[in-house]
């Protein structure tokens, strides 16, 4: 290796490729399981070339042992994994809130394969992975992405102790506005079927002969569809929004050590 690089850069490259590479097994979009592994793995090769003169400097120099060698490594893969992770964890709001609208509409029991975690969910959640991955990509949020790896070397400097405990408290944080999220996204569905199933109560007490449930079932799923359309605009907007403000804590990091 030595005629095309130093041992101090191959050094600086893999310490990088170690945090960028997990980091991206892991995060929204790009780390899905439809992605091949190998891609994911060339992608994070190649951003690691191009932030390496950028952050190289925050580096630590080559340990005279292997396994002072293992443990920088592991550090890296171990932070890359918690940040996206922590990005993943977010993404999560939307099954929260397609779970809560398929139950709201009694159709909780139509379940499809979710191409994005390969698991069964229900239609609706699936549907709002997909719109919440296509959303990431289409108002350029990915961008804040690459700013956030750089972020993360200034918020997370690999010569400084590993801050688990603070990591532990943000992503703690992060599944409580999750599914604070989930919910909040869910909301007009919730109202609509509250006010539905109190409206189909007091018929149900006016009239007893009349079948209630035949004529309430099928209004139900009609009506809370078309609500959850009428929604889904405002829906995508709330959530990149609150998406985007969770990457741009990585990403103020990139921009304090510009202005520095």
């Amino acid at each position: 290796m030595e005629p095309y690089a130093t041992a101090d850069q191959v050094w600086a490259g893999g310490l990088i490729f170690a945090r960028i590479g997990s980091l991206l097994l892991t995060m929204p979009g790009i780390g899905e399981t439809y992605v091949p592994p190998r891609i994911r793995l060339a992608l994070a090769l190649l951003v690691s070339l191009v932030l390496w003169p950028i952050v190289a400097g925050a580096l630590p120099a080559l340990p005279a042992t292997v396994g002072g060698v293992v443990g920088w490594v592991l550090r890296e893969v171990v932070t890359g994994l918690m940040i996206g992770t922590m990005l993943r964890i977010f993404t999560s709001s939307l099954s929260t809130a397609g779970e809560i609208i398929s139950l709201q509409t009694t159709l909780s029991f139509a379940q499809t394969a979710n191409p994005l975690s390969g698991q069964q969910n229900t239609t609706v959640a699936s549907f709002l992975m997909l719109f919440g991955t296509v959303l990431v990509f289409a108002t350029n949020t990915h961008h804040l992405f690459i700013a956030g790896i750089v972020g993360s070397y200034e918020l997370i400097a690999p010569a400084k102790p590993l801050i688990v405990a603070d990591f532990a408290q943000m992503a703690v944080r992060t599944v409580g506005d999750s599914f604070m999220l989930g919910v909040q996204l869910a909301a007009p569905v919730i109202v609509f079927a509250l006010i539905f199933n109190l409206a189909s109560g007091l018929v149900a007490r006016v009239m007893p002969a009349f079948q209630v449930y035949f004529a309430a079932a099928p209004l139900s799923v009609i009506l809370g569809l078309s609500i959850f359309a009428l929604s889904l605009g405002v829906l995508g907007t709330v959530f990149i929004d609150r998406f985007r403000a969770l990457a741009s804590v990585f990403a103020a990091g990139a921009g304090g050590a510009a202005g520095g």
